[in-house]
């Protein structure tokens, strides 16, 4: 038996996890996210925990599907201000990025294409942002402010 989770790190206001490329790393990635939330504070089941973990669940499939490269890991962070909640998907495949306008997906008869849509609407702000290797797909949730995102860098938030 091989474990999916090939690291874990705990800050007071930082989560970061790295998973296996596998469905059963994504599925992983939203259970512990709820897991970390309900540390912080977030209580498990209330809206905004309900949003973010549906959010990384989105994020973490796309990795896993879109974001594959063999042998390669995908990267959850989560950062936590007391108001918002900013989590970052990293994978490894930099060339393979959401497109820049999202067509509403059909809903009969369109078996993906959803999960961005899903990020864009429950998120305060998305965007992607490379990194060596590969791209960062980003999405600030909560209360609060302007997050003071930097486009190509992603939020400043923590």
């Amino acid at each position: 038996m091989t474990t999916e989770i090939s690291d874990i790190a705990h800050e007071a206001d930082e989560c970061r996890l790295l998973l296996r490329a596998t469905p059963r790393g994504a599925r992983l990635a939203r259970r512990l996210v709820g897991a970390q939330l309900a540390a912080w504070g977030i209580p498990y089941g209330c809206a905004l925990s309900q949003d973010i973990e549906l959010v990384v669940g989105e994020l973490a499939a796309n990795a896993v599907v879109h974001g594959l490269v063999p042998g390669r890991d995908f990267e959850v962070v989560l950062r936590y201000d007391g108001r918002r909640v900013l989590v970052e998907v990293s994978d490894a495949r930099g060339e393979k990025t959401p497109p820049e306008g999202l067509a509403p997906a059909d809903p009969w008869s369109a078996e993906g294409g959803r999960g961005l849509l899903v990020v864009q609407a429950l998120a305060r702000e998305w965007g992607v942002a490379a990194r060596v290797p590969g791209k960062t797909v980003w999405a600030v949730l909560g209360r609060g402010g302007d997050a003071g995102a930097d486009p190509g860098q992603g939020p400043a938030v923590g």
